[in-house]
Order: C-alpha cells, then sequence, then structure tokens
C-alpha cells in the first residue's frame, strides 16, 4: 500500500510540474503575440531565445520577418494552445492561430530554458487547418 501512495505522490507531483511547465510556455508565446499585435517588436524580442536573437540582430529586423513571415502571428483573430510534446529532446507546443480573414493556422513553437525562463527558439507553420474540425 505504501508503494502505491508513494507512486500516485510522485505522478502527481510530475504531472503538476508539466502543468506549471506548460502553464509558463504557453503565458510567454502568449505574452510574444501580445506585443506583436502592439506593434512593440523590442518586448517581441525579449522572448526569442539568444539564437533567434543573434540571427536578426535587432528587434526591428525581427518584427519585419514576422509581419512578412508569419502575419497571422503579428495579427491574430484568436490564439489555442493545443498539444506540448517533446521531440528528440526537444519541446513543441503546437498553437493554432486563426488570422483576421478566418483562415486557421497550426504552428509549432521550438522552445528552450534560458536562466529559468522559457524562450522561444523557434516557430514551424504545419499548415492550415479546416476550422470545422
Amino acid at each position: 500500500m505504501r508503494r502505491l501512495l508513494l507512486a500516485i505522490s510522485l505522478s502527481a507531483g510530475l504531472a503538476s510540474g508539466a502543468f506549471a511547465q506548460n502553464a509558463e510556455i504557453e503565458a510567454n508565446i502568449a505574452a510574444q503575440i501580445q506585443a506583436f499585435k502592439a506593434d512593440d517588436f523590442a518586448t517581441a524580442f525579449t522572448f526569442a531565445s539568444p539564437n533567434i536573437q543573434r540571427l536578426f540582430g535587432t528587434p526591428e529586423n525581427f518584427g519585419v520577418m514576422v509581419q512578412r513571415g508569419y502575419p497571422m502571428v503579428w495579427r491574430p483573430a484568436d490564439v489555442r494552445f493545443l498539444d506540448l510534446r517533446e521531440v528528440a529532446g526537444a519541446l513543441w507546443q503546437k498553437v493554432m492561430i486563426t488570422d483576421g480573414d478566418g483562415r486557421v493556422h497550426i504552428l509549432d513553437y521550438q522552445m528552450v530554458q534560458q536562466n529559468d525562463a522559457w524562450k522561444i527558439n523557434g516557430v514551424q507553420l504545419l499548415g492550415n487547418a479546416d476550422p470545422a474540425a
């Protein structure tokens, strides 16, 4: 009986840790999207990993890339978080974004932990989805 209680208690602890991790990741992605909506590229840039920051150099360059390459992230009508999963040792957060024209896009955000904070290390556009699905 003791072993069963210990196993249940450990499982609950792991689940609550995973929930907190998931909540932090979602909060960071949501905060970056809010910054994009306000055209606050300097704040949005702070949610990017050091690798992404080095790649784009400035918040302005980063903002131009998002406006041109990911307009649904820059001006979303709706954002929904789907599953968080581990792939080859990396954490990926799937996000469904509906743009201003009602088109649904599925994106995958790769997340990395830097100094006890989650940073966005890249985004992949997985495709469009049928909103009725």
